[in-house]
């Protein structure tokens, strides 16, 4: 088996790369840019939902965001990546997300819109693959972990 480590300089670059799919695929989802989707995700990726659900394949997973409801507002803050894996061709990383939602039908005021359902810690466990030159999200595991409790 050869040696597919990286050097210290590639790897950095590499883990720049995956970070930022994460950071583009939370910008799309909110934007409601659902088919843009398609450059993150490689084309036979698995998205499985915080309730379980498994999306096969980039068009269901583009297909699914693309039903949320139009007026629902979201928006993803993404936190710290901890890469637990990388190699030439593979990589994996945790991201901690913290996730808002409101609703285009609340009139914005000077602080925008008011939140509306739970705001939400979860995460990403995502594993990330290399292919036609680029890095391209494999298969994402989204979980939720804490949430607001509304009075």
């Amino acid at each position: 088996m050869a040696d597919d480590r990286l050097d210290p300089i590639a790897a950095l670059l590499a883990e720049h790369a995956c970070r930022a799919l994460v950071v583009k695929a939370a910008e799309l989802v909110d934007s409601g840019r659902f088919s843009g989707l398609a450059a993150v995700f490689s084309s036979d990726a698995l998205l499985v939902r915080p309730n379980g659900a498994t999306l096969s394949g980039c068009d269901a997973i583009v297909a699914s965001y693309a039903a949320r409801p139009v007026d629902r507002i979201s928006r993803h803050l993404i936190f710290a990546s901890n890469f637990t894996g990388l190699n030439a061709e593979h990589a994996a990383a945790t991201t901690q997300v913290l996730l808002w939602s409101g609703s285009t039908d609340d009139a914005p005021g000077p602080f925008g819109r008011p939140a509306r359902g739970q705001q939400i810690v979860g995460r990403f466990d995502d594993e990330f693959v290399f292919i036609d030159r680029a890095w391209r999200i494999g298969k994402r595991v989204a979980s939720f972990e804490l949430f607001v409790v509304n009075p």
